[in-house]
């Protein structure tokens, strides 16, 4: 499938979703942060259960060329999701002609939609490949950024640069050798 057409005049809406501890938050301040960088209008907004490990974890990100009327949407336009409960509960609700990327380490399901762009990212395995999984989000967050365009690949690795906390920076380029592997998915769908 080719890449997903705009849901409105330059607004792309993005769900990350996981377990708390996966970096959902993260990828989804990194794709914020680029964006910002770029000058486009954005929002991130955090949502999370009661527990900092393990429990519900997602952010929606909506990048958009013009205002931004409020921060949450019901059907985003692409979605990652990190575990099974996430892939179960976004996958529906993409919107036709987007793309939905699959942490197939933990989800071993595959989508019964084919209407949308489906990427199939081993990001867990991929990343304990690298010498740590907890990259499995910048993985994932790479093989989108570079199937949709929604900022191009070097802005987040840009905003990496300048908003990887101080006690994470050892890891800036391990970080940025993740996001170039999850990017080359973008070109196996």
């Amino acid at each position: 499938m080719s890449a997903p057409t705009s849901t409105s005049s330059g607004e792309h809406s993005v769900i990350v979703s996981g377990f708390g501890g996966q970096g959902t938050l993260f990828a989804g301040q990194l794709l914020a942060y680029a964006a910002m960088e770029a000058g486009k209008e954005v929002t991130w907004f955090p949502a999370y259960g009661p527990e900092s490990r393990g429990g519900k974890a997602r952010c929606t990100v909506i990048v958009s060329d013009e205002a931004i009327g409020a921060p949450v949407i019901r059907r985003p336009r692409s979605c990652v999701a990190l575990n099974l409960p996430s892939m179960e509960g976004f996958e529906p609700e993409v919107l036709p002609g987007g793309t939905l990327v699959v942490n197939t380490s933990l989800v071993k399901t595959k989508s019964t939609r084919d209407d949308i762009q489906v990427l199939y990212v081993p990001a867990t395995a991929d990343a304990t490949k690298l010498g740590n999984p907890r990259l499995a989000n910048v993985i994932a967050l790479g093989a989108l950024v570079e199937a949709n365009g929604i900022v191009p690949l070097d802005a987040i690795i840009e905003a990496l640069r300048l908003h990887l906390p101080e006690r994470h920076k050892k890891l800036l380029g391990l970080n940025v050798e993740a996001i170039k592997h999850g990017a080359t998915y973008a070109h196996t769908a």
